[in-house]
């Protein structure tokens, strides 16, 4: 990057910066409002609701950058075309196409920071976030009612119950099958456990243990205080299981669809989930390349205030689409890639023919 490309790149970020706290500082508000409701449940105080906020900011930062980008480059550009400095820009000599590939390159920083927030600092913030509402309000907590979760690992089905603090489990239960001769599945072991906790990667230690083995002579059971039980399944995939998609960063996604295709369960909601998360990244970078041919365009003369209506409204607009395809996608069998890519190539179509027929 030349010093002119670090310049615009500058602005962008800058606008952008200013926008997103101010963004997720609205959103801060209204989430702190939703917590008031449950202040004075169980343990959970002010002080908690405050820490619950705070703590779910990255994840709305990382949620709002797209929108913020695009608001943060008209403003940016914006500002530039104000002080006629883009008017000297394009009379040295720069296309518009140029001036695009400098704004890209802000983009694409913007991008990258994205990706820090919402792989390795919003997910383990948001997920302590609702350990702090839920053991607030509640000792220990139904995972999901009183049906609990489910997990299949290979010829194995996993229940359980509960779940307290530090990655306990209560109400265990397992179940083992077996192929007989003519291909036909049976049950061949029920195990039971007061609680578990996850002893190593991929062991888990159940208390209270009771087995019942089932044959064609009879059952066999068997009882220990301590028993050590082997299994894929981890505290990720549990998570995974509670948690709503938007939760999880792309590699627990990425993670939990290769379980469920690898015990042959249906994965296409975590599927689009996993390929729209990486195409609402990407967007981060044409959301900020479609700034230019607004500043170029109608909206040269136009203030802060229009260019920053628009470009909400673009941003409602592409967020809106992308949801109605992601929950229509799972109900009608679309496909995951179709789902997930289909708004961010009809956005890059719409930017690079606007970027071409900006003069």
């Amino acid at each position: 990057m030349n010093i002119l490309d670090r310049y615009i790149a500058r602005q962008v970020i800058w606008f952008t910066l200013l926008v997103t706290v101010v963004l997720i500082t609205l959103g801060g508000l209204f989430s702190f409002i939703e917590q008031q409701s449950d202040v004075g449940v169980g343990t959970f105080s002010m002080v908690d609701a405050l820490a619950v906020t705070a703590l779910k900011m990255p994840k709305q930062a990382g949620q709002l950058l797209p929108i913020a980008t695009l608001i943060g480059a008209l403003l940016g550009l914006g500002n530039l075309a104000r002080g006629s400095e883009l008017i000297v820009i394009r009379a040295a000599g720069v296309s518009v196409v140029r001036m695009a590939m400098a704004v890209a390159a802000a983009g694409t920083l913007l991008f990258a920071l994205g990706v820090l927030i919402a792989e390795y600092v919003a997910p383990p913030l948001d997920a302590y976030a609702n350990e702090v509402r839920t053991f607030g309000k509640y000792a220990n907590f139904s995972f999901a009612g009183k049906a609990g979760i489910w997990l299949k690992d290979k010829s194995r089905i996993v229940s359980v119950q509960e779940q307290g603090a530090d990655s306990i489990y209560g109400g265990v239960y397992i179940f083992d099958l077996e192929t007989d001769a003519d291909g036909h599945q049976r049950l061949a072991a029920v195990t039971r456990a007061s609680h578990a906790s996850l002893a190593a990667e991929h062991e888990w230690s159940l208390a209270d243990y009771e087995s019942t083995t089932l044959s064609e002579t009879g059952a066999q059971a068997m009882r220990e205080p301590m028993h050590r039980f082997a299994t894929e399944i981890n505290a990720d995939l549990l998570g995974a299981a509670v948690q709503d998609p938007d939760v999880l960063s792309v590699r627990g996604l990425y993670r939990f669809v290769g379980h469920l295709k690898a015990n042959g369960l249906e994965s296409r909601i975590w599927e689009i989930a996993y390929w729209s998360r990486i195409a609402r990244m990407l967007s981060t970078i044409v959301m900020c390349m479609l700034a230019v041919p607004f500043v170029f365009g109608p909206l040269r003369s136009s203030g802060a205030g229009s260019r920053m209506a628009i470009g909400i409204g673009i941003g409602i607009v592409y967020v809106l689409i992308n949801r109605m395809l992601e929950n229509s996608g799972d109900v009608y069998g679309l496909s995951p890639l179709l789902v997930a890519w289909a708004p961010f190539g009809l956005l890059a179509a719409v930017t690079s023919i606007a970027i071409a027929r900006t003069r």
